[in-house]
């Protein structure tokens, strides 16, 4: 059976607070198993059956909302992707080793051309990005929390919800599941 990642929005911030053990259970009742979580902000590895893991992120987001009460976006990669994910190198290692921040935003469908313009045109000082694929790569010098760069208008701008992850919670996350 394959191993999941699933990248959850909008859990345990804005009020919407589960805990990781209720958050273990719903996953459970949709049928996949080995589930584990990984700090209480929407991270999720599980093994699964099902033929399509784009229908499988619907099946979870839907069950999520019923049982929660609010919608949760759904971004999930395979083993073998959070692995690349985590060992890609979009920066020069002096960059990162200067910068505060290295996140990844995950995406649920590549940004192309069109997607990547838009995001590389936030770049400034303070704020880097790179493109590769479903994930957007983010090199912020200050910390997320201090830059300028509105995710938010930018998701909009794409019609495409994302989460944001550092990467050494990218990092974690790839030493738990199998490759």
């Amino acid at each position: 059976m394959p191993t999941l990642v699933a990248f959850l929005r909008g859990l345990n911030v804005g009020g919407h607070t589960v805990k990781m053990d209720r958050l273990r259970a719903l996953f459970e009742e949709l049928g996949v198993s080995d589930v584990k979580t990984l700090i209480a902000s929407g991270n999720v590895v599980f093994t699964s059956r099902a033929k399509s893991v784009e229908a499988l992120a619907k099946r979870i987001a839907s069950h999520l909302q019923a049982s929660l009460g609010y919608p949760v976006a759904t971004l999930l990669r395979t083993n073998e992707e959070v692995a690349a994910i985590a060992e890609y190198q979009p920066f020069p290692k002096p960059r990162v080793a200067t910068a505060k921040v290295l996140s990844v935003g995950f995406f649920p469908a590549p940004l192309g051309a069109a997607g990547t313009k838009l995001a590389i045109a936030y770049r400034t000082a303070t704020d880097d990005f790179h493109v590769r694929g479903r994930e957007l790569y983010w090199l912020c010098q200050t910390g997320t929390s201090d830059s300028a760069f509105p995710s938010a208008k930018l998701e909009k701008q794409l019609g495409m919800q994302a989460t944001f992850r550092n990467m050494n919670t990218i990092r974690r996350l790839a030493a738990l599941v199998d490759r």
